[in-house]
């Protein structure tokens, strides 16, 4: 009974992250977790109980004032490796959304996505953070490390607002959190991958190169989950996603912190889409990407603002309903993702996998990591794709035909 407890509270921990990873301001989903259970984790009760690892804080965070939105310490959870993974490590940079206005950063620092004080204890490890060789093939038993996002704008801000009691140091937490692994044994890594998801996506390629810095004399490559938000035109002609971007960048003066080699020649909204990143990544960078991204369907290509009237609505929720002319546009949304990633492409050391799926989160869910009807491009699983181009047995530049033709997708369906 305990057993089947833990398990319950591990799948319902991985549904309402689901959820949450979908977070937008003042965005909310009245999804019911049974509607998740049934149509987009794919659980059973047969699943063994997740791996469940607790949380520790960074103490020594307060000394460099690396704190989250409200001022408490920032934390993260780790899962040592052993035997031949002893002295690999895998870091994952959570993601959660963005606050663009004082006042949703003020919402934002009463949650977990702001405050360590509403952070859960434990987390379950599942997905690239597994700890099961038939769950994770290539990173098992590696050091494998979640750290937690409480900053709004994917560890990149580094300034304040007193009047709103607001503290904007996600660059500071990131340092701060590599500072504690490397004391714990990091600086010894000899190979070394930075992952994140969606946010943590976003904030694994900001920081691809700074992590290779800070290992010079280890393997070190960087992997983006659902991180490749476009600059694109929403249904209406309008750019909500670029409107958005530009309220976090405002909010947080993230003028400052964004790399320099984009800002140089970029404004600094620009300069917070990936499109205009990868290029001056000189670590090899590994993009999973669906190509009709839930998210960005729901909340840069077709939100409400830009779909009064609800004609959209349908379809966002359910791909199966989207019209001719809708899908029509997801596929010219999917051709400029393409061509996008083109010249990042045609990097040998770079990793592509963009399969044509309505999805969000791929690696971070076991279902479509590696599972026994996981998505594939030509039979290879993401998990094998990744871990293909990571140990260099394979390259891999991996781009799925036009939606409807991908029959192994886990389409996200929303009730």
């Amino acid at each position: 009974m305990a057993k089947l407890l833990m398990w319950f509270l591990g799948v319902f921990f991985v549904l309402t992250k689901l959820v949450d990873s979908y977070e937008f301001e003042e965005f909310f989903y009245n999804k019911t977790e049974g509607a998740f259970l049934e149509s987009v984790y794919g659980a059973s009760a047969a699943a063994p109980p997740p791996l469940m690892i607790g949380l520790t804080i960074i103490h020594g965070a307060a000394a460099r004032g690396a704190v989250c939105l409200d001022g408490t310490l920032p934390g993260y959870h780790i899962h040592r490796g052993y035997g031949s993974g002893a002295n690999s490590w895998l870091i994952q940079l959570e993601g959660g959304g963005w606050c663009n206005s004082v006042r949703s950063c003020v919402y934002r620092k009463k949650t977990r996505r702001g405050s360590s004080n509403y952070m859960e204890k434990q987390i379950p490890f599942v997905g690239i953070l597994s700890n099961r060789a038939e769950e994770n093939p290539d990173f098992y038993n590696w050091n494998r490390v979640k750290v937690r996002y409480c900053d709004g704008a994917s560890f990149t801000g580094d300034s304040e607002d007193k009047a709103a009691g607001l503290q904007y140091r996600g660059k500071r937490i990131y340092q701060a959190a590599m500072e504690e692994l490397m004391s714990k044994g990091m600086r010894y890594a000899k190979q070394a991958l930075l992952s994140g998801c969606s946010a943590g996506g976003l904030a694994s390629i900001m920081h691809c190169d700074d992590f290779s810095n800070l290992l010079p004399h280890t393997k070190v490559k960087c992997l983006s989950d659902a991180g490749l938000f476009m600059d694109a035109n929403d249904v209406s002609g309008g750019h909500a996603i670029r409107d958005f971007f530009g309220g976090v960048v405002k909010t947080q003066s993230l003028q400052n912190t964004l790399p320099r080699t984009c800002t140089n020649h970029l404004d600094a909204t620009s300069c917070f889409f990936p499109q205009n990143l990868i290029g001056n990544i000189r670590t090899p960078l590994f993009l999973l990407n669906t190509a009709y991204d839930s998210w960005q369907l729901q909340e840069s290509l077709a939100p409400h603002t830009a779909d009064p009237h609800g004609l959209w609505h349908d379809c966002t929720l359910n791909n199966e309903r989207c019209s001719p002319s809708q899908i029509q546009f997801l596929q010219g949304f999917r051709i400029h993702m393409l061509n996008t990633v083109k010249r990042f492409a045609a990097s040998r050391q770079n990793g592509l996998f963009i399969n044509s799926c309505f999805a969000h989160c791929q690696s971070e869910r076991q279902d479509t990591w590696f599972s026994d009807n996981s998505p594939t491009i030509n039979n290879k699983p993401i998990a094998l794709a990744v871990g293909d181009w990571y140990f260099d047995r394979s390259g891999v530049k991996a781009i799925d035909c036009a939606y409807p033709c991908d029959r192994t997708c886990h389409n996200l369906v929303f009730k």
